[in-house]
């Protein structure tokens, strides 16, 4: 599925230049607006940044790596450290950030079968949850808790249990609240989310999957909340937002033993649809479409969608980016969008205007810095959430890069 479709407009390469501002409706053009107190630097000459500044990186020969791909992070309740999980093509690393200067790498936990592009990973209960798109893979846990014991790193990490219900599979998405992981891409239920019971983290059991009634079962990723949002039919309810290829899927996977389709929407230019993420309020849903940059020539967009209803989800705006760069993975945090957008880096969005169709650029580093082109290459993911406010990058090519926001 990977392509490269080089496009170079150099009005848009000017105002990156320029600025690190705009907001997009669905009929209006980009208007670039300069931002406030952000000015366009470099950090030691190595990236250029707006708005956020470097800390450190490790490098991916440093992990005996080829390829980053995915991230995720983990803060130690018991000791209040901070570490991030790097995800290669031939294992998962366990850096530890909790002096960001200087980071550690603790080692790494290889792959379960066979190198892989893909690999990803997420939380629960001080345990990490694997998945790779390597054959037979299944899902590696592993207790986090065993990083406060390392003395001598790196060292080589062996996996708690596997489970094995599926083999290979594209991502793992986990309700912390229910307990519940979900495999998205495997070779079961269509390729539709295969449900795992991970309330004992070391004991998965496997509860069942979903097959989306829409156009499309194969799910790509999802977002899985109990829902707390506008529409209050569904509060309480355990709801899945689907991003499957050519569509967007809402439903109720309440109950494990008969899942509901509740809605489905589509958009114009379709490319992928790839991955999505909801505002805190539940309300909006900023969906990435990885192709159609490329498919369609346009400039990195995020397509935003109401979901007041969820029954009735409706296309709510267009933001679009001030580079032709591909956008892949995206994260709200409070009111801002945290966007791993390839070779364009990491861009910060305010979404504090979103219900006014309004989204503002207020910072970025871009970690590929020889260009943002139309390519696979650079930021796969970024982790915003540690209450620090360190913000991990897991970079394709230059491996794991820890950043900040500026305070000024």
């Amino acid at each position: 599925m990977k392509k490269v479709f080089n496009l170079l407009i150099s009005t848009t390469i000017l105002l990156l230049f320029l600025n690190c501002s705009n907001d997009d409706d669905n009929s209006n053009p980009t208007t670039p607006i300069d931002p406030i107190g952000c000015s366009n630097e470099s950090d030691g000459g190595i990236y250029e940044s707006c708005g956020i500044d470097f800390v450190s990186s490790i490098s991916l020969s440093e992990m005996n790596a080829s390829e980053g791909n995915d991230s995720w992070g983990w803060t130690d309740t018991t000791t209040g450290k901070e570490y991030a999980i790097m995800c290669l093509d031939n294992g998962t690393a366990f850096i530890d950030i909790s002096n960001p200067e200087n980071p550690i790498y603790l080692g790494k936990l290889p792959t379960a079968t066979n190198n892989s592009p893909w690999r990803d990973a997420k939380v629960y209960q001080n345990h990490a949850f694997i998945v790779s798109e390597a054959s037979g893979h299944g899902m590696q846990v592993f207790d986090l808790t065993t990083l406060r014991n390392v003395t001598n790193p790196p060292q080589t990490f062996t996996a708690n249990t596997t489970y094995t219900g599926f083999g290979n599979a594209h991502n793992i998405v986990i309700n912390e609240t229910s307990g519940f992981a979900y495999a998205v891409g495997t070779s079961t239920f269509s390729g539709g989310p295969h449900f795992v019971n991970i309330q004992d983290p070391t004991n998965p059991v496997a509860a069942g999957g979903f097959i989306s009634t829409g156009g499309d079962a194969y799910s790509h990723d999802a977002q899985v909340v109990t829902y707390s949002g506008p529409d209050t039919d569904y509060t309480g309810r355990e709801i899945l937002i689907g991003s499957n290829q050519i569509e967007i899927v809402i439903a109720d996977i309440t109950d494990k033993d008969n899942p509901q389709t509740i809605s489905t929407i589509n958009y114009d230019n379709i490319g992928y649809t790839h991955q999505g993420w909801f505002t805190e309020d539940q309300r909006f849903f900023l969906l990435g479409d990885e192709l159609d940059e490329s498919s369609v020539g346009f400039n990195t967009r995020t397509v935003v969608f109401d979901f007041e209803d969820l029954d009735n989800p409706r296309f709510h705006m267009n933001y679009s980016g001030t580079t032709p760069a591909i956008d892949h993975n995206g994260y709200v945090k409070g009111n801002k969008f945290y966007l791993a957008n390839y070779t364009a880096g990491i861009r910060i969005i305010d979404i504090s205007s979103i219900a006014s169709q309004s989204m503002t650029e207020i910072g970025y580093i871009d970690t590929f810095p020889s260009n943002d082109n139309t390519g696979f290459s650079g930021a796969w993911n970024v982790y915003p959430y540690f209450e620090s406010g360190n913000i991990v990058i897991s970079d394709i090519n230059s491996g794991f890069i820890l950043v900040k926001e500026s305070e000024n």
